[in-house]
């Protein structure tokens, strides 16, 4: 069977030629989510101690998706925080445009006007904004901005902070008192008092991740609740999949069974084990290929092996892949 697009020969078409939609990358669905018993009593835990939740665990083992499930449950916003290997602890609060201001200065002192404030020119981040937003406007007045909006009364949030070993070695500690105690300064307003959630019941919820607890410091770990996500068993996973690929997954099941099998296999021989993002977008794949077929899909080797390339991210994998596939055939055809 081909794939109904692009083609190795083919004449230009007269006009555009209608492609399927792209797909999100990765699709944020709370409702989906399966956590695991020890996840759901390290998420306890921390909401019972007040600290921060740090997540481990190999690519789409679902760190960042537990934050939008926690969210989800509770009915709170997510403020992520997506960490870069250049940011420094205050962007984790704030971000303030120095050059903008000066420039602005520069022109109100050449017009004879008012000098503008340095409030017009932040931008609070994940926790600084979670921060403010646990405060009643009238509280934080000063230090919003005329665009900042506050609903008024105090709520809760939930933070994400993904996968801060990308940050410097020394974001993590640069940051311990304010992730500890929920508060920070803006010093660029040439105000000394600091932030700070001042009702317990709206301290943010701070979930963290990353993908080695090796590259954080023991005095940032020690402050920490935290758990390791397994990638999931075989049965775990199925329902996994069942519930992303909703009637897809029950139009399938003669073959999404083998599929699974063979996903494992080549977790259990390939140096890059393939997440749970590449399985469901290989089962999409596989599900556009074979549709419309009842048998199994090692019936059809030819259009399966085709697909190999969803799971494999380097050259050695590819060949290493092919080979596994081979032997998977033969051991399933002989059944």
């Amino acid at each position: 069977m081909d794939f109904p697009f692009y083609q190795k020969t083919v004449s230009p078409p007269s006009k555009p030629v209608e492609l399927p939609p792209s797909r999100p990358t990765s699709e944020i669905c709370p409702e989906t989510y399966r956590p695991d018993d020890g996840l759901v009593d390290a998420v306890n835990v921390a909401l019972l101690l007040g600290q921060p939740l740090l997540l481990t665990g190999e690519p789409g083992t679902g760190k960042t998706h537990l934050a939008y499930h926690v969210a989800w449950q509770f009915g709170l916003p997510v403020l992520k925080f997506e960490t870069k290997s250049d940011h420094k602890a205050q962007d984790l609060f704030y971000i303030y445009d120095a050059l903008r201001h000066f420039h602005a200065v520069q022109v109100a002192q050449a017009r004879n006007q008012d000098t503008p404030n340095a409030k017009e020119y932040l931008e609070y981040t994940a926790l600084g904004k979670a921060i403010i937003l646990a405060n009643e406007a009238e509280k934080v007045k000063p230090f919003l901005s005329t665009g900042f909006k506050h609903p008024g009364k105090p709520q809760r949030s939930v933070v994400l902070i993904d996968e801060i070993d990308k940050a410097p070695r020394d974001f993590p500690n640069d940051i311990l008192n304010e992730v500890e105690h929920h508060h920070f300064r803006v010093p660029e307003m040439g105000r000394d008092e600091e932030i700070g959630v001042a009702d317990a019941r709206f301290k943010p919820i701070l979930i963290l991740t990353s993908n080695s607890e090796k590259h954080l410091p023991a005095a940032f770990l020690r402050r920490c609740v935290y758990y390791n996500i397994p990638f999931p068993e075989w049965e775990v996973l199925s329902q996994i999949v069942e519930k992303r690929l909703g009637q897809i997954a029950k139009n399938s099941t003669e073959w999404l069974s083998d599929a699974l099998d063979l996903f494992f296999e080549l977790r259990t021989q390939l140096k890059e084990k393939p997440a749970t993002a590449k399985l469901l977008n290989w089962l999409m794949t596989l599900h556009q290929l074979f549709k419309g077929r009842n048998s199994s899909e090692y019936h059809y080797p030819d259009d399966l092996s085709r697909t190999l390339s969803t799971l494999v991210t380097n050259t050695d994998d590819q060949e290493m892949a092919k080979s596994i596939f081979e032997d998977w055939l033969k051991n399933s055809t002989t059944k």
